[in-house]
Parts: C-alpha cells; structure tokens; sequence
C-alpha cells in the first residue's frame, strides 16, 4: 500500500544514512561548485545555450526539498511561533536591506546592484538546515523557518525586489511572483505530498537527495558564471567583496537577533545561519531571466560562498558545546 508504514529500525537507518549524505554534501558543496564554475568560467561557450535548464533544474531542487519534508516538521510554528516567525521576518529585513546597503557602499554598478540585492530578497538556503545540524543548533528551529521563508517567497521576493532592486533595474514584480510559485512554491508542495502518499519509498531514496540538489545548483552556477565569464574578469573582485560583507552581515546581525529574542544559544546559531544563507541558486535564475546575466553573478558567488562560511562557522561551534 502507497501509505505503508515503515518499520522504527528502517526509519532510523534512513534518517542516519541521509544525516551521513547530507553531512557530505554540503562540506564537498564549495568544492564542487567551484569546479563547476570554473568550468563556465575557463570553457564558456559550452555552457552559453544551456540557460534553459536553470528553471527546471531549480524545481528539481526545490522539489528534493519538499520531499524532505514533513507535516510534523511545521508543529513548531504553532507551539512556538515566536523564534520562528521573528526569525523569518528578520531574515527578510536584514538580507534585502543589507544588500542595498553593500551595494551602495560599494558603488555596484546597476546589475549586479540588483543582482545582490535579489539575493536577499530571496528565502531561507537548502543547505541551512545540515549547516544547523552540524553546528549544535535546533534542526527543528531551521527547518520550520526555511520552510515559511520558502512559502512567503512568491509574496515577499518580488515585493521587495521591486522595492530595493527596482531603483537600479525596472522590476516585472508579477511576473517574478509567477516565475517564483513555479519554482518555488509548486515543486515543495508537490514533494511534501508525494512524501506524505509515498513515504516508505521516499526514505528509501532520501539519501540520494542531497546530491541530487548539490549537482543540479552546481550546473546551474556553471551556466550561470558562463554568461558572466566576462564581468567576473573585469569586477569579480568587488563582487566577491560585496557577497562575503553581505553573508556576514547576515550571520552577526541573525545572531544579535537570537540574543534580542533571548533564546537558546542553539537557537540563536540556528536563527544566525538562516539570515546568513541564502537560496541564492534561486536568485541567480531569477536575476539571469529578468535583469541579465550579469546580474546573476552575485548569486552565483553567494552560492560558493555561503556554503563555505557556512560549513567553517559549523565547524566552530561544533567545537563548543551548548550551553
């Protein structure tokens, strides 16, 4: 029967093979995704009339995320709304206000202006909720806020986009809400009920689920870099000045946060990096289809690097215990 039950002992040796996956991915994540870019950036015109595939790819991941998934995994959001939805609303305060403040003290030419501040616009990252598994944070906390950034993001993305960005670029807000329910909104919810139709068989699969998501954002930064391969040359320094300021901010200011909201020092860590990370693949895609594909790069950078700093910051708290 679709909905049969998994035996306890199969379960947890799923939830423990993906656990071991999902560690993995996302500390092989820079590595691979390096390569990848420099592989759009050494050998361009291979990759140039691939940028079709960024969508579906991008659904593809977002897809793999609502599979991971739960009923369950939404219960904190009523038992303790509080972190949770202060956390979210201070991830879409801080990042898109953020990057319009990096972006004006670094004098960004309009694209990749626009480019950056889309990134923070965008919701919570894929790869937040293992980075809060390693860093002794609450993995429920995580899950529960980058499952409602994800939902409000075909609402708050294009809104804020056409808000911040839209002094550099015009901004087509509804068609980016359109573009964001098809790649966002459909895919996840597509996924959390196969999950819930099919459970037995997805925890047979889940493990294969992270590099499913690693593979498709890498090929999507490759394509992404492949048509920015000329800006990287002449202002890929500064972006990766504005991408790195950017993601700190995020992860201190996230942090302050949790110290206001006067939670957990595991909560605090958690609500820390999912300001910080961002669904940059995402923002990428959507700066490619509607600024240009410069504008795209910040994304593609942020990609790299908040998966770095993400698993070096891991590292270090894994080192200190929770209070």
């Amino acid at each position: 029967m679709p909905n049969e039950q998994p035996s306890p002992f199969t379960v947890e040796a799923n939830a423990k093979e993906t656990e071991r996956n999902s560690r993995i991915a996302v500390l092989l994540f820079p590595v691979l995704i390096l390569l990848g870019g420099l592989c759009g950036m050494l050998m361009p015109q291979a990759f140039l009339g691939l940028s079709s595939w960024i969508n579906p790819l991008l659904m593809v991941i977002m897809f793999c995320m609502g599979l991971t998934l739960t009923m369950p995994d939404f219960a904190l959001v009523f038992k303790n709304p509080l972190p949770v939805l202060c956390g979210v609303a201070a991830q879409f305060i801080i990042m898109p206000s953020m990057g319009w403040l990096v972006a004006t003290m670094l004098q960004l030419e309009p694209a990749l202006a626009a480019g950056l501040i889309l990134v923070g616009c965008a919701p919570g990252g894929t790869a937040s909720n293992v980075v809060s598994y390693l860093a002794r944070g609450n993995v429920a906390l995580s899950v529960a806020m980058t499952s409602v950034s994800t939902l409000l993001a075909p609402l708050l993305t294009p809104a804020l986009a056409l808000w911040l960005a839209g002094q550099y670029m015009p901004v087509d807000a509804g068609s980016m809400a359109i573009s964001v329910v098809q790649i966002v909104l459909i895919p996840v919810v597509l996924g959390i009920f196969l999950r819930m139709l099919f459970n037995r068989f997805v925890d047979k699969v889940s493990g294969a689920l992270p590099w499913l998501s690693v593979l498709a954002i890498t090929f999507v930064v490759t394509v992404i870099v492949a048509g920015s391969a000329q800006t990287i040359v002449t202002a890929g320094l500064l972006v990766l000045v504005a991408v790195v300021s950017h993601n700190a901010l995020g992860l201190a200011l996230g942090y302050a946060i949790g110290i206001l909201l006067r939670v957990p020092e595991d909560s605090r860590r958690t609500i820390a990096i999912e300001v910080g990370m961002q669904n940059s693949g995402l923002a990428g895609g959507l700066a490619k289809q509607y600024f240009s594909p410069e504008a795209a790069l910040p994304g593609a950078v942020f990609s790299v690097w908040h998966n770095l700093s993400g698993a070096l910051i891991a590292a270090y708290w894994r080192r200190k215990q929770v209070k």
